[in-house]
């Protein structure tokens, strides 16, 4: 905050002391104008002689603007704002500068029961607050009711909450960007890297270490040299957007380390920062576009870190409840399709207008590529229940700002008709859950499976092919930061949440692992033998699959949270990536596999495969077979003991491409067999063979027959660009 001066100190103080009904606001303070100010932009922002604040609410009675020091201990004015324009409140204080602290108070009525909890006790921040002062501190006095009141929610609290609460501060996002391009990697080049700022760069040795756990950090040199040895396009960042403690975790000892609490769409999570500014976020993406590699933010515009009824007054409760969330019960209750205790009003214009703001803030000033949408059926529900119509889509597709970036939906939360996999429109991916648990299921060794290994294969067209989708509309994976990282999945059959405080009730139950013998650690070669293929096998099956493949920080280098498959309170060893662990075989393994994905176009359609001849050449586009070479018929897919898949690939026949490059993939979980290779083309090259890890790069021949190892993933590239005329 600029030096307001002894003078304008004294007068600000005296304007607090004025009852806002009766008189009206001076409009000059010492020099210091103080003017009616403009209804845009929402927040604060410079204005060359001042700061304009706008805010919205359209319950409220009467607002004020508090103004404090610097470090946001005291409050040093309350001016009344007075302006408003429809439902936006604003004002303009001339001499403020950058640095400013603030926030606000609201009057109005508290009625529970209706839907509204107004408390001018209560500090409110900026819905549109750039920047942050200060953390959070649990205290009583953030509740807008008393606590131990017999009374409950419906009792008022007086107590003053500005001592406990973060403050806004003023902003200027101007950055030296120079020749910064955003990479605009096609959809089919994508290979998304999911990851947690802190746990990726906590215990890295090439990261300087007052750097580990920041933005800085994460864009450091060794971090991006990893990432582009594993052929990372994209790096999809766990939440950034400033995020509290849940109290319960505190009072554990605990915090939220994932960061799904969100307080602020706007402002960057401070932890992650050195210097507590917006730059180092920008340059952190400067670093990383520098490298060819996009930014993709997992944002939560489901819910927000004031929980329920019983939760803290914060910011938009207090500013207006009746607008910001979905109420239920009259009013008094809220609707809790996220499971988090509140569900933001996304259908409401100014609740909908702050989350373009917040998305298209973070695409013009911060540059990022794309948005990952938490539990996004919340977003797109309307009245009437799930839309791919709704005002929240047809909002980002029409935006010239928005539509051009990745986005990216969870495809479900707890509400009614929660789970609406396939259900968005273009030009969404989804994260492809059945994929995850399809894969796990094949390779487990479930019976039946062998069908649904084949539709994900072929970037699961049951669920994403309509209305113009491409093939890679799915985002696949194996793992995530939700649920056991790959070496816990084959090591555990069990969960061990214990460290969460839970009893163990927390996390996924049905986890699809197999632990191969012994559960948990141990030093059996047969059983780690067993495990690194298992490992080889799911990786391998992800990166031969049609749709966009994403990686879980961590599953590289066999990093493990010791059977926690719901870490999301553990900012610790648990989740932390130990390096000086690294399984280097493994990530040699993964870097192979990325480099054969990328060589091989045919891997990588934007169309999916429908088994139809191509007019190049005759031959359809996809063809199954069993391993003897047959094309399976009905009963096969249903046969329990149809354990070895095979599926010869070529490019979509509607894409009309000529291009005669052909594979030829392998997956068997049974037991060795011997393979028979396919005729339409003269000759097969051996590529990869999950068995054989250390398979010489240019691979070994092939002709005719071969053999299928147990529990192998295998892949043939055609050796010659003249394949045969007529298709088998």
């Amino acid at each position: 905050m600029g030096d307001l001066g002894p003078d304008l100190c004294r007068t600000l103080r005296k304007a607090c002391r004025v009852t806002p009904q009766t008189v009206s606001p001076p409009a000059r303070l010492q020099g210091h104008a103080v003017a009616p100010g403009r209804p845009w932009p929402m927040g604060a922002s410079l204005t060359g002689d001042g700061v304009n604040f706008a805010v919205f609410s359209a319950h409220a009675e009467r607002i004020e603007l508090c103004l404090f020091t610097p470090d946001g201990r005291k409050e040093m004015a309350r001016l009344p704002i007075t302006e408003r324009d429809g439902d936006i409140w604003h004002i303009q204080v001339g001499g403020l500068t950058v640095g400013t602290v603030y926030g606000f108070r609201a009057h109005g009525p508290y009625a529970p029961e209706q839907g509204h909890r107004f408390n001018p006790n209560k500090l409110l921040l900026d819905p549109y607050a750039r920047a942050l002062e200060g953390r959070l501190k649990w205290s009583d006095a953030l509740m807008g009711y008393k606590i131990g009141s017999p009374r409950g929610d419906l009792s008022f609290d007086t107590r003053d909450s500005a001592f406990a609460v973060p403050k806004a501060v003023v902003t200027d996002p101007s950055f030296t960007w120079g020749n910064d391009q955003a990479p605009r990697t096609p959809r089919s080049d994508t290979l998304i890297y999911e990851a947690h700022v802190k746990s990726l760069t906590a215990l890295h040795p090439g990261v300087e270490k007052g750097l580990r756990g920041t933005y800085l950090g994460l864009c450091s040199d060794p971090v991006i040299e990893h990432l582009l040895k594993l052929g990372v396009t994209a790096i999809e960042l766990l939440p950034v957007h400033a995020f509290i403690d849940d109290r319960f975790l505190v009072a554990k000892g605990l915090r939220n380390h994932w960061g799904y609490n969100t307080l602020c769409f706007f402002a960057p999570e401070a932890r992650y920062m050195s210097q507590g500014a917006l730059w180092e976020f920008q340059t952190m993406v400067r670093r990383f576009h520098a490298a060819g590699i996009e930014v993709i933010l997992d944002v939560v515009y489901n819910h927000t870190a004031e929980g329920d009824e019983w939760g803290p007054t914060l910011c938009y409760r207090g500013l207006d409840n009746a607008s910001y969330y979905r109420l239920a019960g009259g009013g008094r209750h809220y609707v809790n399709d996220t499971g988090t205790g509140n569900t933001l009003n996304i259908t409401h214009p100014m609740v909908l207008r702050m989350v373009m703001d917040s998305l298209r803030y973070w695409v013009e000033a911060a540059h990022v590529d794309g948005f990952r949408f938490d539990l996004a059926t919340a977003l797109g529900r309307e009245s009437h229940g799930f839309d791919p119509n709704g005002g929240f889509f047809d909002a980002i597709r029409q935006d010239p700002v928005l539509s051009r970036v990745k986005l990216i939906a969870e495809p479900w939360d707890i509400g009614p008709g929660g789970y609406q996999l396939g259900a968005y429109p273009h030009p969404f991916h989804e994260w492809n859950d059945r994929f995850r648990d399809g894969v796990r299921r094949f390779w487990k060794g479930d019976a039946g499976m062998t069908r649904d290994l084949a539709a994900r294969l072929l970037g699961s067209a049951e669920r994403f092919d309509h209305s113009g989708r491409a093939a890679t509309s799915s985002i696949n994976y194996v793992t995530s930061h939700d649920g056991f990282t790959l070496e816990d999945l084959v090591s555990y059959t069990i969960k061990r949440n214990f460290a969460n405080g839970e009893d163990n009730r927390d996390g996924h139950h049905e986890n699809h692992s197999d632990n191969l013998g012994v559960e948990g650690p141990t030093t059996d070669p047969k059983v780690l033998a067993a495990r690194a293929l298992r490992k080889r096998n799911l990786l391998a099956t992800l990166m031969l699959s049609q749709g966009v493949p994403m990686l879980l920080a961590g599953d590289e280098i066999g990093h493990s949270q010791g059977g926690n498959n719901n870490a999301y309170a553990q900012d610790n060893e648990t989740t932390w990536l130990d390096w000086s662990k690294a399984d280097s075989a493994l990530l040699a393994f993964v870097q192979r596999l990325s480099a054969l994905r990328k060589s091989l176009t045919v891997l990588r359609q934007r169309r999916f495969l429908h088994a139809r001849p191509r007019p190049s050449d005759g031959i359809p586009d996809v063809i199954w077979r069993r391993a003897n070479g047959t094309v399976p018929h009905n009963e096969d897919w249903h046969d329990p003991a149809f354990r070895c898949l095979c599926v010869e690939l070529r490019m979509a026949a509607e894409g009309g491409d000529p291009n005669p490059e052909a594979v030829f993939a392998v997956f068997n979980t049974g037991s060795a067999t011997t393979l028979h290779l396919p005729d339409t083309a003269p000759g097969w090259t051996l590529i990869l063979d999950t068995t054989r890890p250390d398979l010489p790069e240019a691979g070994l021949p092939a002709q005719g027959f071969a053999e299928a190892p147990a529990h192998s993933v295998l892949l043939f590239r055609s050796v010659t660009d003249t394949p045969r005329e007529t298709a088998p």
